[in-house]
């Protein structure tokens, strides 16, 4: 069974983590990944919405966004003081296969 949802974490989360995602079958990418460090978040945001990928990120302004009620794929939040790498792939991998896509549309997820 495949990943439903396919994710995009912002520039504060470390790339190891899509890596990992991806060793687990699941479609992830990287602002590193993609060379797009230093966009701003909005940049983040929309290249996320329109690739069709839920965002994993630790930074609050995109929970700030959201409750403007910004329209978006996903949005999934976690404490990097809180969460090892390990807990982000474990956490990422279990949204990613029991979620779909309809389900993080304008949603919110905390890890």
């Amino acid at each position: 069974m495949a990943a439903a949802v396919k994710l995009y974490l912002d520039e504060n989360l470390s790339p190891k983590i899509a890596e990992q995602l991806r060793v687990r079958g699941i479609d992830a990418v990287s602002a590193h990944d993609l060379g797009r460090l230093g966009d701003s978040d909005q940049e983040h945001l929309e290249r996320a919405i329109a690739e069709g990928r839920s965002i994993a990120t630790s930074d609050i302004d995109f929970l700030q966004m959201a409750a403007t009620g910004i329209e978006h794929t996903g949005i999934i939040f976690g404490s990097q003081e809180d969460h090892s790498l390990g807990d982000w792939v474990k956490g990422l991998e279990l949204i990613c296969f029991v979620y779909t896509p309809e389900d993080m549309k304008n949603h919110v997820e905390y890890l």
